[in-house]
C-alpha cells in the first residue's frame, strides 16, 4: 500500500543552486528596493507572529494546524496564519498609521508554478487614507521592481506587460460585460443578497456550464477564472475593481454603490499580484461575514477555524484604513524573468507525493 511520503528535494545540489541563482539575486535586490521604498515614505516595519488563534476565516483558505502544549502538557490548537493581516489592524488599532511587512505565510492544498505551501506576503497599509491611494502604489512598486532589475518587459507563459505602463482601471461588472456578455450587477441586490438562478440564466447564455449544485459564488468563480482573468494584465497591468460585497470578506462596502466593496486585485501578464481593501471597520458586520465563510468552509470541507474574537475587539476601535497584500515571491518572479516559484525561493518546500 503506497502512503503519501516526501520526496528529496534537489534544489540544493550545486547545478541547480548555480542556475537559480540569478533569481535569488534578483530577488533579493527587489526585496531591499520595496523595503528602501516603504522606509522612505515614513512608513515602519513590523514583524508578526506566525502563530494564530485563527489562520483566516475565508472558504477556500487552507491552513496548517499546531498545537501549543502548556508546562503540564494540555493542548490548544493553533494555525501557521495565512496572511498577516490580523496582526496588523491590531496594531492600527494600536495607534500605529504606516506599516507594512514581509512576511511568510502558509497556505495548505497549493502547489504550482505560482502557488508554494509557504511564500512571502508583502503587506501594507494607510490609516486615514483611501483605497486609491494603495492602486498608485502598486503602480509604482511594479516600476521599481522592473528598474531594480533592469527589464523593460515582465513576461509570463507569453504574456507580456509593460511595468511603466499606466494599469488599467477595470471593474468587475465592466470585466463581466467584455469577457463574458453578462450583467453581473443584476443579480446583486443593493442588500448585497445575490440571485443564483438569475446568475445560472446569465452563465448559460454566455455558453458556460452551471451544475446543479452551482453556488451564485461558485458561479462568479467560474466565470472569472474561464472567461476574465486570462485578459488581464496584457501590455499593461490591469486594476480589477469594485467587487461584489459578498466576494470581499474584509472590505468595507462602496459608498457609490452598496452592491461593490472597496477591493481591488492587480494583475499583471495574467498573473494575480495584490490584493487590496478599503478595510471594513465594523465589528458586528465583519463576525457575520465570517460566520458566513464559516458556515460555507464546513458546508463545502468538512471543517472551520475559530474566530479569533481579539481581532473582532480590535477592529471595533480600528481607525479608517486601507491596506493591501502582495505576492512578492510572484513580483519577484515576474522582474527576473523567473518561471516557476521555486526558482526565487532560497529554501523550497520539499515536495509532498503520494
Amino acid at each position: 500500500m503506497n502512503r503519501p511520503g516526501i520526496s528529496t528535494s534537489p534544489w540544493w545540489t550545486k547545478t541547480a543552486h548555480a542556475d537559480r541563482r540569478p533569481f535569488l539575486l534578483g530577488r533579493n535586490k527587489v526585496q531591499a528596493a520595496l523595503r528602501s521604498f516603504f522606509l522612505s515614505r515614513d512608513f515602519i516595519e513590523v514583524d508578526t507572529a506566525t502563530l494564530q488563534i485563527s489562520p483566516g476565516n475565508e472558504t477556500h483558505l487552507h491552513a496548517f494546524a499546531t498545537e501549543a502544549l502548556t508546562i503540564d502538557g494540555q493542548a490548544a490548537p493553533l494555525y501557521l496564519h495565512t496572511s498577516p493581516e490580523f496582526a496588523a489592524k491590531k496594531l492600527l488599532s494600536a495607534g500605529e498609521t504606516h506599516i507594512f511587512t514581509f512576511a511568510h505565510v502558509y497556505r495548505n492544498r497549493e502547489r504550482g508554478p505560482l502557488h508554494h505551501p509557504e511564500f512571502t506576503m508583502m503587506e501594507w497599509y494607510r490609516a486615514g487614507e483611501n483605497y486609491e491611494q494603495l492602486m498608485a502604489d502598486c503602480a509604482d512598486m511594479l516600476k521599481l521592481a522592473a528598474e531594480t532589475t533592469g527589464t523593460t518587459r515582465f513576461s509570463f507563459r507569453g504574456v507580456e506587460c509593460d511595468p511603466f505602463a499606466k494599469p488599467e482601471q477595470l471593474t468587475l461588472a465592466e470585466a463581466f460585460d467584455r469577457f463574458a456578455g453578462i450583467d453581473l450587477l443584476s443579480s446583486v441586490a443593493a442588500s448585497g443578497e445575490t440571485d443564483r438562478d438569475h446568475l445560472a440564466a446569465s452563465v448559460r447564455n454566455a455558453a458556460m456550464r452551471v451544475a446543479e449544485d452551482d453556488t451564485w459564488a461558485d458561479l462568479f468563480s467560474k466565470v472569472l477564472v474561464e472567461k476574465i482573468e486570462p485578459h488581464l494584465g496584457k501590455d499593461r497591468a490591469t486594476i480589477l475593481c469594485e467587487y461584489p460585497v459578498c466576494e470581499a470578506a474584509l472590505a468595507r462596502p462602496s459608498a457609490r454603490d452598496p452592491r461593490v466593496a472597496e477591493r481591488f486585485e492587480l494583475y499583471a501578464c495574467g498573473v494575480e499580484l495584490a490584493n487590496a481593501f478599503g478595510e471594513l471597520t465594523d465589528a458586528g458586520e465583519q463576525r457575520r461575514r465570517f460566520e458566513h465563510e464559516m458556515a460555507e468552509k464546513a458546508r463545502i470541507y468538512g471543517e472551520a477555524y475559530p474566530i479569533d474574537e481579539d481581532f473582532l475587539a480590535a477592529l471595533s476601535v480600528m481607525p479608517e484604513a486601507s491596506g493591501a497584500a502582495l505576492g512578492f515571491d510572484r513580483l519577484a518572479m515576474l522582474a527576473t524573468g523567473a518561471t516557476r516559484i521555486e526558482q526565487v525561493l532560497w529554501a523550497p518546500v520539499a515536495e509532498v507525493h503520494s
